[in-house]
């Protein structure tokens, strides 16, 4: 399973995160769930909704871009958190997401809210592989 660890110093109003997965589908479903963490705790998200989501774009790093934002949108537009998420990831080109989320809405009378999380940046970002998979930074405005 992959791991996340938030960095302190890069960016003042900002929250950075480094993202680790044992491959693509592990990285962006960790990075879901990482960005869930940042804006909610996620165990007080009700896990009453699920989506699908596919997305497609020319490039892997862009693809992680446009998956957080989508994310983020669904937050903004109708209140929603996802805390469990599988991904499938298809290199391309075209690169190609196949996603199911599970979460809920966010209630303020239950949920736990941390940072409003409102893009993702493009300072700092990254995405390679690495010796044991894959490693991302990325940089949300909050």
């Amino acid at each position: 399973m992959g791991r996340h660890e938030f960095v302190e110093g890069i960016a003042v109003a900002d929250c950075a995160v480094e993202i680790v997965g044992d491959d693509l589908d592990d990285l962006f479903a960790t990075a879901a769930m990482a960005l869930a963490d940042i804006m909610v705790d996620p165990s007080s998200i009700r896990q009453v909704t699920e989506r699908r989501v596919e997305l497609t774009t020319s490039s892997l790093d862009l693809l992680l871009f446009d998956w957080l934002s989508e994310l983020i949108y669904l937050k903004d537009a109708e209140q929603l958190v996802f805390a469990r998420v599988s991904a499938h990831v298809i290199p391309g080109p075209p690169c190609r997401l196949a996603a199911r989320l599970v979460g809920g809405p966010i209630d303020r009378a239950t949920t736990v809210l941390r940072a409003d999380a409102k893009a993702v940046t493009f300072h700092r970002f990254a995405l390679e592989p690495c010796d044991h998979g894959w490693r991302a930074r990325v940089v949300i405005d909050i």
